[in-house]
């Protein structure tokens, strides 16, 4: 897909409410997705976005569903995967995914990708966040890891995977210790599975693969697996975790 220009500034939105649903014209999901109209656009033509709701003077309107599914599709894309296995991806998925669903998979999808920052202004963060942010939000996003402070107040290196993530628990009443101790254990449990599942691929396929002395071709369509694994070890990882966070949950409501 070639590249295309930043779409310009939209006015920073007010977070959705229970009683007020996020409702986005799509230059505002363009904006708080990081993502140009056009590739918005395109997106949809595809049939990987659902069509928006028709609001006054047939002005389409796009909700939490939309900026859900948009994000993780920006988060495949950056995990280098193509257009067709996006969608192979995208159809596997329940109809009825809720955003938890979601913001699991994408979390879990960005385990994959390389640690790639980008640098943004204190505009076009708040113009990604959809919500202007103080200084105590700074350092809460900070502590999840969704940004880093640089030399220049006005500046910051942000990383496109976690923002989402740490934008929304920003009204969670959570403290900033307790976030600094979250996130110590996402990385150390993250950090150890992938450890054990390079290890094990890399030993039980590839080292007995390789010393088969496979032609060049088929070494070419080995790699090009990997296109398929990572999916499938992310849907595996979801389910695991899901099925453990049930049974925490279920553990905590019993008094147990």
């Amino acid at each position: 897909m070639p590249a295309t220009p930043a779409s310009p500034a939209t006015p920073a939105t007010p977070a959705a409410t229970p009683a007020a649903p996020l409702r986005l014209t799509v230059d505002e999901l363009a904006a708080r997705a990081g993502v140009t109209v056009r590739t918005l656009r395109f997106y949809s033509s595809k049939g990987l976005l659902p069509p928006p709701e028709l609001g006054a003077r047939r002005v389409g309107l796009y909700g939490m569903a939309h900026l859900d599914r948009l994000e993780l599709i920006e988060e495949l894309q950056r995990q280098g995967l193509t257009l067709a296995a996006i969608e192979r991806y995208l159809a596997q998925l329940p109809d009825d995914s809720s955003s938890l669903d979601l913001a699991i998979h994408r979390a879990l999808v960005a385990s994959w990708t390389p640690e790639t920052a980008e640098e943004a202004t204190r505009a076009q963060l708040e113009r990604r966040a959809g919500r202007p942010l103080s200084e105590a939000h700074v350092a809460q996003l900070a502590a999840m890891g969704a940004l880093e402070r640089t030399a220049d107040p006005d500046v910051f290196r942000v990383d496109p995977g976690l923002l989402p993530l740490g934008v929304r628990v920003l009204d969670v009443p959570i403290p900033l210790e307790t976030l600094v101790a979250a996130r110590a254990v996402v990385l150390q449990h993250s950090r150890a599975t992938a450890h054990e599942l390079h290890r094990l691929f890399r030993e039980a396929v590839w080292k007995p693969y390789r010393e088969s002395d496979p032609a060049p071709a088929d070494l070419e369509r080995m790699k090009g697996l990997t296109d398929h694994i990572q999916p499938m070890i992310a849907q595996a990882l979801v389910t695991a975790f899901q099925r453990s966070l049930r049974e925490e949950l279920g553990g905590a409501a019993r008094g147990e």
